[in-house]
């Protein structure tokens, strides 16, 4: 059987346009990582990217420091921290990256510290600091609490006098999706835990991200009263 010229010339072409569409889906999923976490990031006090991104919603929606779903605020004076972790938190808007802000958990006056690498949000000696705050506007959310015990997203976003749902984080409403480690959740947003070196992601509105991992290590500059930035789970 003869093969006429016009077929031999059809599969160099088809080759072509395979390869064409392969780059096209290629340069788009790199225009779609662009959009979702910018590239516009520094390395801050705790050794964490700072994106340049809005924050969700500024950190001075608490100030009483009266106890919040059985989470005190302690003072300088009477810090004591024996279980010690931390946690990520990332968080989008319809797509667009927001960030926690630095100084959840923490009343004013808000001591801050002034580092080569940036500023550092801290309890002073007339105002007090929750269990579960924020140091850095770098998701990083520090738990420190005088005994080990389990804690919830739902708990840091009431400390944060934000609220926090199925259809709403913050002030962003919609259809709200939680990743944590990889695995997307179920249930009440609230109820996620805030597990040791855990790297959680929440998603409110359209689109919804793909779960982006985010690797982290916290160093440098730790909390007045605590004795080092080394975590403990015990």
């Amino acid at each position: 059987m003869s093969i006429s010229a016009k077929s031999v010339l059809k599969r160099p072409r088809a080759a072509v346009v395979s390869l064409v569409v392969v780059v096209l889906l290629l340069v788009g999923a790199t225009t779609t990582w662009l959009l979702v976490r910018s590239p516009n990031a520094v390395s801050g006090p705790e050794g964490v990217a700072i994106l340049n991104v809005p924050n969700l919603a500024p950190a001075s929606a608490v100030q009483s420091g009266k106890t919040i779903d059985g989470i005190s605020c302690r003072t300088l004076s009477n810090d004591t921290v024996k279980y010690h972790i931390h946690v990520h938190v990332a968080v989008y808007v319809n797509g667009n990256e927001v960030r926690l802000p630095e100084g959840i958990g923490i009343t004013k006056p808000i001591l801050v510290q002034h580092y080569s690498s940036g500023l550092f949000d801290d309890v002073g000696l007339y105002d007090c600091m929750y269990w579960l705050h924020t140091h850095v506007a770098d998701g990083i959310v520090h738990v420190e609490a005088p005994a080990k015990q389990s804690f919830t997203l739902g708990q840091l976003f009431d400390i944060w006098g934000q609220p926090l749902g199925p259809n709403q984080v913050g002030p962003a409403k919609g259809t709200v999706v939680v990743f944590e480690n990889g695995k997307r959740l179920t249930g009440d947003p609230r109820s996620t835990p805030l597990l040791p070196h855990a790297d959680i992601q929440i998603d409110v509105g359209n689109p919804v991200v793909a779960f982006q991992p985010f690797t982290f290590n916290v160093s440098g500059g730790c909390a007045q009263g605590t004795l080092s930035c080394t975590t403990t789970t015990t």
